[in-house]
């Protein structure tokens, strides 16, 4: 991991193992359904619903400071507190860093590998339910320049300077799905004039960790998104691109990366922008 831009930002699960018990981790399992947390869980994570918990009613991620703050509270969290993500999905733990740092927290870490790894390695797994008493938690508010707008976003197709990055799947980008499934007649599926399309799962390696600085910036290079370039990633509600960030930026080092969070469920309801597709 020492060759990564910023290394300190990811875990193994070893030094998970080793602080188990340590009373300023907080660890956060995050994931769509509440099933596989009830049936076995790292020890001491909290559930994070993403439904529930992170998105509104219409799955764009909810942004509100207040709610945040409710949500650290009652996992126990404190400003000081080091919060350790991973879900079973992968990539999930490193939009939850983004999260995190849209709201100010500090101490954040990904754990390389997530669940996938570390239920490979047949480490510790609990299946009590993991509660905490609430603390006191102090949000600031979203930090504007880790986010990036539509308006800008549309302004910038074309622009030699900027690249906008779809990570979704190849079905996504081409429209024949609109998020997992093919588009309903009022559905606009497709991908944003002029995009890159880099699946974000071609960052990982088949036990779920992190590919190489070197395996990874071949990747993007190999696309034209180099590092002098703005990268505005994007995927169906931000999750995926969320993900996508924190690659660019904590471990290639890329100076200038914004999250398109409003993703393809902002930007194929707006009235008057284009989108492609293929046949």
């Amino acid at each position: 991991m020492s060759q990564y831009a910023h290394p300190e930002v990811l875990v193994d699960t070893q030094w998970l193992e080793n602080h188990l018990k340590d009373p300023n981790v907080r660890i956060i399992e995050v994931d769509m359904s509440p099933e596989p947390y009830k049936d076995v869980h790292i020890p001491g994570a909290v559930f994070w619903n993403i439904f529930t918990d992170l998105l509104l009613p219409n799955l764009s991620i909810n942004l509100d400071a207040k709610s945040f703050e409710k949500l650290m509270s009652r996992s126990g969290i404190t400003n000081d507190t080091m919060v350790i993500a991973y879900g079973s999905y992968p990539g999930t733990g490193a939009w939850i860093f983004w999260l995190l740092k849209v709201f100010g927290h500090e101490n954040v870490r990904v754990l390389n590998g997530g669940y996938q790894k570390w239920n490979s390695e047949n480490r510790p797994v609990a299946t009590e339910l993991s509660t905490f008493p609430p603390v006191e938690y102090s949000a600031k508010a979203p930090d504007a320049s880790l986010r990036v707008l539509h308006e800008e976003v549309q302004a910038s197709i074309e622009r030699s300077d900027r690249v906008l990055l779809d990570v979704r799947t190849l079905k996504e980008y081409t429209g024949e799905y609109f998020f997992d499934r093919s588009p309903t007649e009022t559905e606009r599926a497709g991908h944003i004039p002029g995009a890159v399309h880099i699946e974000h799962l071609l960052t990982l390696n088949e036990d779920g960790t992190f590919k190489s600085f070197n395996e990874l910036q071949n990747l993007y290079n190999s696309k034209g998104i180099t590092f002098d370039k703005e990268v505005f990633p994007y995927c169906a509600i931000g999750g995926r691109s969320g993900y996508t960030w924190f690659v660019l930026k904590y471990l290639l080092g890329y100076p200038n990366v914004r999250n398109y969070d409003g993703s393809w469920n902002e930007w194929s309801r707006l009235p008057q922008v284009e989108i492609q597709r293929y046949s």
